[in-house]
Formats: C-alpha cells, sequence, structure tokens
C-alpha cells in the first residue's frame, strides 16, 4: 500500500465584486445589486451571539437561530455542517460598515467549505481569515469568551496567517526610552514591542535595542547578532522590555546604524536571508537621518523603516512619516493602546505587497500547536494539529500596485493523520516515526512532551511547540542512539534514523527510527476467516483490540459510530464491505488470535482451578497485531485494576503505539524474564511484593555459603535492578530506595570496577519552579512484575531465571522524584539529573572495603538472564563514617544556575531549512502608499476581483 500527499486548487473560492464608495445592501433575483447608500443592516451569523435571546425572547442582532448538533468527527462538539460563521475579536467592532461589506463578499466560501467536506470526510475545520480581522469558521460553532467575557482571538495573530501573509524576516525593534517616553506612553510603547513580537515565527529572527543617547541591547547576551523568533526567545524578550525604564535624552542616530550594521552582517547566511526592517518606535525623531540611509540603505532600500509615533503630540510626526516614506515602510501614530494592535498590523500589509503582486499562492504548514477549544473539551484525539494555509489577494489591475492582502485561507490537519503514513506495527516494538518542520522542531515524536500537571489539571507547556530533535535525541560517536524516557527508567539501543522528506514544497521532513536488522525477515500466517473457526476466536475470547488503527472509520460518516473492534468484525463477517481496512494487519491478527489461543486457554484452567499461587494477581499476554489478552485471579478480582490505564489508551503523542511494557519484553528470547516496577499496571505476570520477598527469603535459606543471606542482621542482601533500584531488601524501609543511599561504600567500589558508571543526563522539556525546591531521591516501587511466554521459573539457588531488557551491553534507569506541592508557577527550563549504567559484561564483583578497624566483605553477582543483581554485604562492619552515600542529587535547574549555558543555546543558530520562497522585492510595488494621509484607506475595494482558490489536503491511498 502506497501513500500520496496531495494539495489540489479548485478553482471555488469567489469574491463578489464592489465599487469603492458603496456597501453592499440587498439582493436581487439571487444577483448581487451594489447601491451608494444602505436600505438596510446586512445580518451575519457572529459565532458569539448565534441562539442567544434578549429579554423578550427574541434573537438577539446578528445572532439569529443556528442549529447545532454534537459531531464524532468533530469529537462530539455541537457544529453546523452546513453553514459557517463569523468570529469577531472583541477589539473589532463587528458592525462596522466596511467589515460587513467584506463578509457579505466571503459568504462564497461557504459553500465551497461544504463541497470540500463532502469531497473529503477526514477534513476537519477550514477557515478564511480576514485582514479585517473576522473570522470564518466551518463548520460553524458557538464561540464562548474567556473568563473576562474578552474574546481575545485575532486570526491575524495566528501563525498560520503570518506565515501565509509574509515571507520570512529579519526584524530590528527600536525603542526610544529617553525621559520624555515617561508614564503613559513607554507603557504603549512596550505594548507596541511586545504585539510586533506576536507577529513573529520560527522563520523569523529578530532582536531589540533600547536606545537614549547610547545603545542598549535589552538581552546583552544577543548583542550585534539576531536570534531566532520561537517562543522561548519572543518571551524572554517580552520579560526584558517590561522591565525598561525612561531616563537621558534620545540619539536615535547611534542605534540606527547600529541596527543596520547588524542586518548587513547576517545577511551572510544567520538571519532568514529575506525581507529586512527596523521598527521604530518614538515619541519624536529631531535629527537629520539622511546621512545615515545614504550609508546604509539608498539607493536599494533593500531594509524597510516602519515608524510608530508614541503619544497625542504631533510635533514630530513629519520627520516621522519621512524616515518610513523614503525607506519604503509605513508610518503610524499610536495615541492609546487601543490603537497598537490595528496599527502594528500594517506592517504585514506592506510586507505582503511583493507576493500579492507577483500572485504568488505560496502553501505554509505551521508547527505543532493545540487546539485550545478542542482541549478544553477533552477531545484528544484532535489535539495536536498542524494548519495548512495560502494567501488570498486581490487581482484587480486598477490596485496591483497597493499588493492588496484579503486575507488568508487554510485548513487544519490532526498530525494522527500524517502518521499514519507509518503504520506503528510494521516499524517493529522499537521503531518510530517522526515528523519536524523546516526548523527542526518536532510536530510528532514518542518523547515531546507537550502537557504538565499543574495541580489536577493538564496543561499544555507554553514552549511544547519548539521543542528541538537535538532535545529528544542523542547522538552517539558512531551512531544515532535512542535515549526515550520512560516512566522510571530509559533503555538504550542502537537505532538507525532514516529521514526522508515528502516535498520541496512542504516544510517538513517524515523520519523513520528502526532497529538493526528490522524488516530483513518477515513473519505472516496464512490464516483466514473462511479457515474453521477463527473469528469465533475474536468474538467469544478474552481477545481485546489495542489502539492500533485496523480499519479507516472516519472516512465515511456512517462508519463513525463503529470502535475499531466493532470495525473489524462487520469487515470480516461481509457487513461492511465498503470499509477500508489494512489487510496485512488484518491476517495477523487473524493468525495471532489463533496461535494464542491456547495459551489462554491454560491460564483460564490454572485459573479457574486455583492452581496458581496466592501472590500471583493477573496474566496477560499482548501480540504484534495489538491484540491483548488478560486474565485476573478471582483472589484479586475486587481490587482489580485494569493494567491498560487510560494513558496507555489515550497516549497522544506516540500514534498507535505499543505499550512500554511489551517494547521492554519483546525483543528477548523466549524462557526469558524482565522484572518491572510499576505502580498500575503490570507485565506477562503480576504479583505481589510481599509474596516475591518472602519466595527470596524461602530460597535464600536453603544456600550453603561462607557469605549467605539471612533475615538477621549478620549479612544484609538485597536484589537490585541494573539502575540500582531496591526491590528486595531485608528492611523493607529500603525497598525503593537506590541502593547508593542505602550503602555507599558498596556503590562506591562497584562504580571504581566498572560494574556501574554514572553519567548525566538532560531534559530540555522540564517544568521548573521559580524558587528554590528540592525532591526527594526515589518514588518507593510499589510492586514487581515478571515476564513470561506461558509460566515463570525460579531455580533451586539465589538465582533467578528472568527477562532480559535488550542485548545491548549498557542499561540505564531514572529515579523519578515524589510528587511536589504547588508552591509557584511552572516554567520551562532545562534540567540536569543523574542516572547510572549497568555494564552487563561484568558478571560479578567482590571485594573488601577498609573501614577504620574493621573490614567489610561483598559479593554482587549477575542474576543470569535477568536484569537483577544480587548483592550479599557483611553487617558487623560500619562504613558510614569513611564512605557516605550517594545520593540521587536533586534536579538542577541549568537554565537558572548556569547563564552561559542559557545565553548560547537561546542564540545558537540551529540547523534548518529556509523556505524556499522569497518576496521581498517587486518593481511594481507602490511605495509612496506609506501611512498616514497618503496611507491606504480601509473604504477601498479590498475585495474587488474573482479569486480562484480552496486549499483541500487529502491523504490518498493508491
Amino acid at each position: 500500500m502506497e501513500f500520496s500527499l496531495a494539495v489540489p486548487m479548485h478553482a471555488a473560492f469567489i469574491f463578489r465584486e464592489q465599487t469603492q464608495t458603496t456597501l453592499i445592501c440587498s439582493r436581487i433575483l439571487g444577483e448581487v445589486k451594489l447601491i451608494p447608500f444602505c436600505l438596510f443592516q446586512f445580518d451575519y451569523y457572529n459565532s458569539m451571539l448565534i441562539n442567544t435571546v434578549d429579554e423578550d425572547g427574541n434573537y438577539v442582532e446578528l445572532g439569529g437561530e443556528f442549529p447545532l448538533e454534537e459531531n464524532e468527527h468533530f469529537n462530539k462538539l455541537p457544529v453546523n455542517t452546513q453553514q459557517s460563521n463569523i468570529q469577531v475579536p472583541t477589539n473589532v467592532y463587528n458592525k462596522d460598515p466596511k467589515l460587513l461589506n467584506s463578509i457579505y463578499n466571503s459568504e462564497a466560501i461557504n459553500d465551497v467549505f461544504i463541497s470540500n467536506f463532502q469531497r473529503d470526510p477526514t477534513l476537519t475545520w477550514q477557515y478564511f481569515g480576514s485582514s479585517f480581522g473576522y473570522f470564518r469558521i466551518y463548520p460553524g460553532i458557538k464561540w464562548t469568551s474567556d473568563s473576562s467575557g474578552v474574546v481575545a482571538f485575532d486570526c491575524r495573530n495566528r501563525n498560520w496567517y503570518i506565515q501565509a501573509a509574509t515571507s520570512p524576516k529579519d526584524i530590528i525593534i527600536m525603542v526610544d526610552i529617553s525621559g520624555s517616553m515617561k508614564g503613559l506612553k513607554m507603557t504603549i510603547a512596550k505594548h507596541t514591542i511586545n504585539t510586533i513580537l506576536d507577529t513573529l515565527g520560527e522563520n523569523d529572527f529578530v532582536n531589540v535595542i533600547a536606545y537614549t543617547d547610547y545603545v542598549r541591547y535589552v538581552e546583552p547576551c544577543f548583542r550585534g547578532t539576531l536570534v531566532q523568533a520561537d517562543l522561548d526567545n519572543r518571551e524572554h524578550f517580552k520579560l526584558l522590555v517590561d522591565e525598561l525604564h525612561v531616563k537621558g535624552e534620545a540619539k536615535i542616530k547611534n542605534a540606527m546604524k547600529e541596527s543596520f550594521k547588524i542586518l548587513n552582517e547576517v545577511m551572510n547566511g544567520q538571519g532568514s536571508m529575506c525581507n529586512q526592517a527596523i521598527m521604530l518606535i518614538t515619541d519624536g525623531a529631531m535629527e537629520d537621518f539622511e546621512s545615515v540611509f545614504e550609508e546604509f540603505n539608498w539607493p536599494e532600500r533593500r531594509v524597510r523603516v516602519f515608524t510608530y509615533l508614541i503619544g497625542r503630540e504631533m510635533t514630530f510626526a513629519q520627520n516621522t512619516k519621512w524616515i518610513a516614506c523614503n525607506n519604503k515602510g509605513y508610518y503610524t501614530h499610536i495615541s492609546t493602546l487601543a490603537d497598537v494592535q490595528e496599527n502594528v498590523m500594517e506592517y504585514l500589509h506592506v510586507l505582503s505587497r511583493p507576493m500579492v503582486i507577483n500572485h504568488d499562492h505560496d502553501i505554509i504548514w505551521t508547527e505543532a500547536y493545540m487546539d485550545t477549544v478542542l482541549f478544553n473539551t477533552k477531545a484528544q484525539s484532535l489535539l495536536l494539529m498542524t494548519s495548512v494555509a495560502m494567501p488570498v489577494f486581490s487581482k484587480k489591475k486598477e490596485t496591483l500596485s497597493h499588493g492588496i492582502l484579503l486575507g488568508v485561507v487554510g485548513t487544519d490537519v490532526p498530525l494522527m493523520e500524517v502518521m499514519k503514513l507509518a503504520p506503528r506495527y510494521k516499524l517493529g516494538a522499537h521503531g518510530y516515526a517522526f515528523l519536524l518542520n523546516n526548523n527542526g522542531y518536532i510536530l510528532a515524536h514518542p518523547d515531546l512532551r507537550p502537557l504538565f500537571k499543574d495541580g489536577k489539571k493538564l496543561k499544555p507547556k507554553p514552549n511544547y511547540n519548539s521543542v528541538d530533535l537535538s532535545e529528544v535525541e542523542w547522538e552517539d560517536t558512531d551512531e544515532m542512539v535512542n535515549t526515550h524516557t520512560e516512566e522510571l527508567g530509559r533503555k538504550c539501543g542502537h537505532l538507525v534514523s532514516l529521514s526522508m522528506t515528502l516535498s520541496p514544497s512542504v516544510l517538513f521532513s517524515f523520519g523513520m527510527v528502526l532497529t538493526k536488522g528490522h524488516g530483513s525477515l518477515m513473519f505472516t500466517g496464512s490464516v483466514s476467516v473462511e479457515e474453521g473457526t477463527v473469528l469465533g476466536f475474536l468474538l467469544h475470547s478474552n481477545l481485546v483490540f489495542s489502539i492500533l488503527t485496523y480499519c479507516e472509520t472516519d472516512i465515511d460518516p456512517d462508519h463513525r459510530k463503529y470502535s475499531q473492534y466493532q470495525a473489524v468484525i462487520r469487515y470480516l463477517q461481509g457487513k461492511e464491505p465498503d470499509l477500508e481496512c489494512d489487510e496485512l494487519l488484518l491476517q495477523q491478527t487473524l493468525f495471532d488470535a489463533v496461535v494464542t489461543a491456547p495459551l489462554e486457554a491454560y491460564w483460564n484452567n490454572l485459573m479457574l482451578n486455583e492452581r496458581l499461587e496466592p501472590g500471583v494477581e493477573t496474566a496477560f499476554l499482548g501480540t504484534r497485531s495489538g491484540l491483548m489478552s488478560e486474565i485476573v485471579s478471582k483472589v484479586k478480582l475486587a481490587a482489580y485494576r485494569r493494567f491498560l490505564t487510560p494513558s496507555d489508551k489515550d497516549n497522544l503523542f506516540t500514534i498507535d503505539h505499543f505499550p512500554l511494557w511489551y517494547r521492554l519484553a519483546v525483543e528477548n528470547t523466549p524462557g526469558r524474564f524482565y522484572y518491572y516496577p510499576v505502580n498500575d499496571k503490570a507485565i506477562g505476570v503480576q504479583m505481589s511484593l510481599d509474596w516475591l520477598e518472602k519466595r527470596f527469603w524461602a530460597i535464600a535459606k536453603q544456600v550453603n555459603a561462607k557469605l549467605r543471606c539471612y533475615e538477621h542482621n549478620k549479612s544484609n542482601c538485597a536484589i537490585c535492578l541494573h539502575c540500582g533500584g531496591v526491590i528486595t531488601h531485608h528492611c523493607s524501609l529500603q525497598v525503593g530506595r537506590f541502593f547508593g543511599e542505602v550503602d555507599g561504600s558498596i556503590m562506591a567500589s562497584l562504580i571504581k570496577m566498572g560494574m556501574f558508571k554514572k553519567v548525566s543526563l538532560f531534559d530540555y522539556q522540564a517544568m521548573c519552579k521559580n524558587s528554590h525546591h528540592h525532591a526527594s531521591d526515589a518514588r518507593p516501587l510499589l510492586s514487581v512484575s515478571l515476564t513470561v511466554a506461558s509460566q515463570w521459573l525460579f531455580s533451586n539457588a539465589v538465582i533467578y531465571s528472568v527477562m532480559t531488557v535488550d542485548s545491548t551491553a549498557f542499561y540505564i534507569c531514572v529515579f523519578s522524584a515524589h510528587k511536589q506541592k504547588k508552591v509557584d508557577a511552572l516554567q520551562p527550563c532545562d534540567t540536569a539529573y543523574p542516572g547510572f549504567m549497568y555494564d552487563s559484561s561484568i558478571k560479578e564483583a567482590n571485594s573488601l572495603i577498609k573501614c577504620g578497624r574493621c573490614q567489610k566483605m561483598f559479593v554482587v553477582q549477575q542474576i543470569p538472564d535477568s536484569n537483577l543483581v544480587l548483592a550479599v554485604t557483611q553487617a558487623t562492619c560500619d562504613c558510614s563514617r569513611q564512605f557516605g552515600p550517594i545520593l540521587l542529587a536533586a534536579f538542577l535547574n541549568i537554565s537558572k544556575h548556569n547563564a552561559t549555558v542559557k545565553c548560547n543555546r537561546m542564540k545558537s543558530q540551529k540547523v534548518r531549512r529556509r523556505p524556499e520562497s522569497c518576496h521581498a522585492y517587486h518593481p511594481k510595488e507602490d511605495a509612496k502608499e506609506c501611512g498616514g494621509a497618503s496611507a491606504i484607506s480601509l473604504s477601498l475595494p479590498l475585495f474587488s476581483a474573482s479569486l480562484l482558490f480552496s486549499p483541500v489536503l487529502l491523504l490518498r491511498r493508491t
């Protein structure tokens, strides 16, 4: 089965004509009539006001009856699939005549949205964001305001709008902090800077300079360069801007020279290599600037200069405007905070002129983001999205030189749909696929952790969509090493990373990581539905389906009511032949159902006849095709909790993932065991820790050796995981702790002898508190589980026969900290924490430790075919004075404690692929349209041409 990704363009997006001074006020016989005066008010469905009635029971203006029905495809949100509606932000007047005219002219796109959805039912949200600020969304929904009653969502601030409307850009923001800027002026100036920063994205580069009689970088670390305008850097700038204070006298000339020098220097490949602009924020410009522009910018005028005059005074308005008009920029006057948003947006229209005049429809794909509306409704399967968008502009010849941008049209694509290009079951238990955008930021990856727990609520991390691939994958000297952070440990395996770019025009890369040798052999069964009672196994056994996608239930609306299990059964029974199902996966599923049936019968027989020992609670089985079988002991039935937790079933970010217990066990040979400490799920056969300890001590008493295990104080015995976690100890208080904390002298010797190696691990997706806090060393291990094929066995010595984790030479494990009480707000940070690697090539270590007047004898032996070691130590010699405990130190916020590390990371130029298209110049551009009296009036004919456009994302199979 081959997959192709297509974005066809359909001639269906049509805007109606209008004249310069008219307002559309009526429709006659289905045709649009343009008349100079309005006879009645044109109404539209305002998504905030729909279905709202007043005290008399009448629908409010711009409201009206708007039928909404829960739709399974849109995660049971109430929607109207027959009509789009309009969202207008609070800062835009919802009955402005020009806004109404624009909304009316965009009504034709409603039919296009409906047609697109009928043609491709897998589509989700479709929308048009207007340059006026309104947002037309399909299907229509009821929009809600925030807790303060404000609708803050402005489509023009969204990345999909900004990236589609403009080419990449290098921006230097120059802000006047002289004494004349005190009070409200400085407040407005800071808000203007923050608004400009909000219009930047990952493809842009930025720096902020504050000036008086000297030039000051708001972040000294960024002196003389530009940094990528990702979320971390933008938020960092905002914090620094908020701390600016006014003083001195303004000398703009030196700051302007510094800005031009930076922009010239980054043209060697450090910046966007496209648009360049200086944003001047001041309350007046008194100097002679002509010499600066003659030296650095004329006659090419490669750098545009946008000026923002702050305050009510207009004394220096002419000078400020002159700067903008003579450098292909735009001048605006901002006298109140309410003026900021609309005036800042003007620069985007200017930068879009070359692209609009050239009639280029560049397709853009955004970084991953969370749909906040869906997040609040727990519609998790559509949580992580990417947007595909294109600009919409006027083609009218009379206004061609103005480059009038009408808006941006786009659609959302759930990343789960894209990840279906590589079904997880084909990649192996440890293989996985990932998506990166052109900046190397992760769109989808098993180790992407975009949520954090704030109290009892899950919230998106502020920087969840700017996680670099290098922050989740470590590179070994020879080859790529996967270092996924699991719940209680890390698994290191040698992997080969294969990256594939889908298309030069699609700015993301699709990659796969496979274990060595995967795919060299393929095992398939020949079982079919017609043979015997194969289907009966699926219908009547304890088998359940995992979250793998066996059949596409989202294509046909009639199939959306089926679960994967129901869809498979109906397809195999011939009741739904139109279902699109994965034939290979179904064949493997049928085969697995047949070959595992005897094992299920064997377990049931043991359970029914009570032949299992009392400590065994649950037995279960997982297969490569996603089938699960689970048998629960009658003794434990009342307290039974399913080992497949909601986090397993609703895992959003690993996409058709194999559970951790399966990945840890699947690559081992039959008859080998793996011990796994868990909280609420098990592997293979789950047993209580108390029962395991009793068995251990019973076997230990049978051993005849000089240094042997006792349940009293002659010697200390412990069974530890390969990461040093104690799972059995004569003192129950030591269980769950790190062995180095229990006995630092032994651990120090083992590190010296090479059996264990201490390493530093880093987490670049951590969340830290502002205040100092500490964490305890380890979380107690609540239970221990064994993975077996059909039975588990103990040997007749102190040696267990258990399953190993993998075939590599090292094992590594990380202890988690206790949960901390909420005190301060959490913020993104980089953390370092210790881990210990076990060298499985060292089978045994023994020695004598001199501790003052006594000597401590110890033996540490690897339990064959397991991930366990047995430690036996002499208890009569106390070495605590000579050797302190080896603690797992508290997590260290390296961003906070090492300013150099933080600085270098923020300004580092990551490996990235620049967008191929750049629209920075067009000879027909009318640079005289530069604001003030000569500005492009909003009454000009913005909707004056018929545009042929409609993006549709189709994931087609051929």
